[in-house]
Parts: structure tokens; sequence; C-alpha cells
């Protein structure tokens, strides 16, 4: 009996160490698999990491000359890493932004139509011209200002002028009058309730910006058009200067009588007016408005269609980096430059106002 019980314990303990080496088997046999799983769907996962960071060589920006050239290439160099890093946050790796400033607005327009240079801070005036070669994708916004009339005594009454809280897409053009003879006197005239005549424009001495500039010659040939039958091109003393900078400085001389400008530059200029440009009097008590143009549609960001990077994706990220920026402290900062406070999406359609007042100016000329 002792013997067969004896039988039995050694049968139970074989049978539970050959349960025990299976068990032990399988747990390895199971981990092995799950290491396996692991180092693949690792692998798997450092591809499709390695496929989503595009890489590219460098990406060129150009700026239209609306402030000083030095000025700008300055106040926007810390745009080139704050787009960096905003591109690599969208699956971009940029080795380089490159800025430039065009010798005038339709330089940079070509630019883009060549595809020599990938994003454009263009007017809307420049970007209807070359919308053949170039793409809008952003609007910018601006802070409104104290005055929005169309009348310009109500400009002259109200100075200086004040930005308000009010974001606009919109600003208006001006034809300012300066500190010499002529600009004086028209300045009275205007400020008196008397009315401006065809003969006040033509014996002023004008300072105007490129063709395409919808601030600096468009809407006002409008204006000369709509209140005196003339255009621009039909003024016999004019000079086209290669920035609103430089005209502020030719009126702190007297050089000039009248320039055109966007509402109200004579803000940006109002230090400049009594250091630089060496006057003893404010800008404020110095220059007058003597004409107001109707509403212009704000600046855009554009792209070149005819740069080979430039692809669905790419502009894509370009348009969202730049929201993006504009809503940081720094990227405002950056923006400032040409009184953006801010972006939003933008459609072909919304610059057809544009090109019917490009049409319009083409055909007066």
């Amino acid at each position: 009996m002792l013997k067969k019980l004896w039988c039995l314990l050694v049968i139970a303990l074989v049978a539970i160490l050959v349960a025990c080496g299976d068990n032990s088997e399988e747990d390895t046999t199971n981990e092995a698999n799950a290491s396996e799983t692991e180092n693949n769907t690792g692998s798997d996962n450092d591809a499709t990491e390695g496929e989503e960071i595009q890489s590219i060589d460098s990406l060129s920006i150009s700026f239209v000359p609306s402030r000083e050239p030095d000025e700008i290439i300055t106040a926007t160099e810390p745009l080139k890493g704050l787009l960096t890093e905003e591109m690599e946050n969208l699956g971009y790796d940029i080795g380089e932004v490159a800025i430039d400033v065009g010798t005038n607005y339709e330089a940079v327009g070509e630019a883009l139509s060549a595809g020599t240079t990938d994003i454009g801070l263009i007017p809307g005036g420049t970007y209807v011209l070359y919308d053949d070669g170039a793409e809008v994708i952003l609007t910018a916004t601006r802070a409104g200002l104290s005055i929005d009339s169309d009348k310009a005594i109500d400009w002259n009454e109200n100075k200086p002028t004040e930005p308000s809280e009010e974001q606009v897409t919109y600003y208006r053009a001006l034809m300012i009058a300066g500190p010499s003879e002529k600009g004086q006197e028209l300045a009275n005239k205007v400020n008196n309730g008397e009315e401006l005549t065809a003969e006040d424009m033509e014996s002023a001495n004008w300072a105007v910006m490129s063709s395409s500039s919808p601030a600096g010659y468009i809407y006002p040939s409008l204006w000369l058009n709509e209140n005196f039958d003339l255009t621009i091109a039909d003024l016999p003393n004019k000079v086209q200067v290669d920035s609103y900078g430089s005209a502020f400085a030719q009126m702190a001389e007297e050089q000039i009588d009248v320039m055109v400008t966007y509402a109200d530059a004579r803000r940006d200029n109002e230090e400049a007016w009594q250091s630089d440009f060496e006057r003893e009097g404010t800008i404020w008590d110095d220059t007058n408005v003597i004409g107001v143009t109707p509403g212009i549609y704000n600046d855009t960001i554009s792209v070149s269609k005819n740069s080979e990077k430039m692809d669905d994706d790419l502009k894509a990220a370009i348009q969202e980096a730049f929201l993006n920026i504009a809503e940081t402290e720094e990227g405002q900062e950056v923006i400032s430059i040409y009184n953006h406070e801010g972006y939003q999406e933008a459609q072909d359609s919304d610059y057809d106002n544009e090109r019917e007042a490009q049409e319009m100016v083409q055909s007066l000329d």
C-alpha cells in the first residue's frame, strides 16, 4: 500500500513539472513574439515620422518698399526664426529663410511671377497685376483709425490721427499737403471750405509711388479723375519716389507740395519729421489732408505659383504658420512694420474691386 502511494506522488510531481515547463516555454515564446512585434512597430513609427518631415533648403520672402528698405530688413529679421520654428511644427525642415526688399512694388510682383521668390507681402494693387504668377493666401488686418471720413477737413480738424481698437480689412489713401508755400495755399483752401480746382492740382509739385501702388498711385488717380477730370499721369509736376519715407523727406525740405500715401502715414513718420528731417514744427502742424479716397482692401501675403518648391501642402503650411506667428507678441512686433496686426484667410475674389480700379486707371492713362 505504501509503495502504491509513493508511485502516485511521483506521477503527480512529474505532471506538475511538465506543466510548468510548458508554461515557461509558452511565456518565453510570448515574450519573444511581443518583443518582435514591439520592434516592428517601432520601426514602422520611425519610418512614418521620417516621411512626415520634409526638408526644404530655403524659403525666400520679399517685401515691397513702403518703408525704408533698411528699416524693413532690420524689423523683419526675427521672422526668419519664427517662420522656421512654425514650419518645423507643421512638418517642414527649412534650411534657411531669406528676406529681401524689392527695388519697387513691381519688382516683387515680377519675382513672384518668375518663381525667384516664394512669398511676397504685397498690396492688393500689385497682386492683381501679377495674379498670373502669384496666389493670395492671406489678407492683413490692422487697427482702424480714430478718423475714417471721406472729407479732408475732418482729418485736419481732428488731428492727430490715433489708432482705434477696431480691426479692419481696408484703409484709405490721403493726399497730404506739406509746409511749402503751395502746400499751405492748398491746405488753407480746404480748411476754409473752398473748392480745389484742376489748376491747383496741376500747379503743385507731387510725389507719387509706382503705378501698381494702391495708395501711392491707383486710388489717388481715381480721386483726381472724379474731382478734376485728371489722373496722376496728367500731372505736369510729379516725381516717383522709392518709398513714403523719401516722400516725407522731400516734403520736409519743401521740394514737393503734395504727396499721396496711406492713412495715416504721418503716424509712422512723426518722430523722423523733427529728428531726421529737422523740422521745427510737428508733422501734424506742418501738414494737412487735401483729399481722401474710398477704402482700399488690405495688403496680401501671396505665394508664387511658379516656384518649383510650392505645392498645395506647402501653401497651406505657410498660411497656417503666418496665422500662428501673428498671434504671438514677437510676431506682432515684426508685422507691425506694415501696420499689420493679424491675418485672415483670403481668396482671389476678395480683390475683384481692386481689378476694377486697375482697369479704370489703365483706361484713363
